[in-house]
């Protein structure tokens, strides 16, 4: 059995052994906004997406990660798919993501009908990536 739904404070030991860059205020955030989701097959949890709101308004998927051990299930589809639907039903017409330009993100999301719409590099020492590459969708 799948199951998708809202993080919670339970799940913080799991959200954390995926999600490296999270403060954990923030963390406190998206549970209490519900701003984060949790992907469970059989009730153990595998996959978590969590966004923000670009200017205040757009949704942005600020990560999306299904646990290693689990890639290539269509686990990552299914978490975008039902983010998706939620915003959709929330009122929202837009969306927007980004990854790096050297990761393979960019053709998983392009699968899914996000276009690419842009992106800018940092080269600000201690700091420096890749160009990171925004993409939106409508929905």
């Amino acid at each position: 059995m799948i199951e998708i739904r809202y993080v919670q404070m339970k799940d913080k030991d799991f959200w954390f052994s995926l999600d490296k860059h999270l403060p954990e205020r923030e963390f406190i955030s998206k549970v209490n906004e519900q701003r984060g989701y949790v992907l469970l097959v059989e009730g153990n949890p595998v996959g978590l997406l969590r966004y923000n709101l670009f200017w205040d308004n757009t949704p942005f998927c600020t990560m999306l990660f299904v646990d290693w051990e689990q890639h290539g299930k269509g686990y990552g589809r299914m978490l975008i798919e039902h983010w998706e639907k939620d915003m959709k039903a929330q009122g929202y017409g837009m969306l927007l993501t980004s990854t790096q330009v050297d990761e393979d993100a960019q053709h998983f999301y392009r699968k899914l009908g996000y276009k690419d719409c842009g992106g800018f590099t940092v080269d600000i020492p201690g700091y420096e990536q890749p160009m990171e590459l925004f993409l939106s969708k409508g929905i």
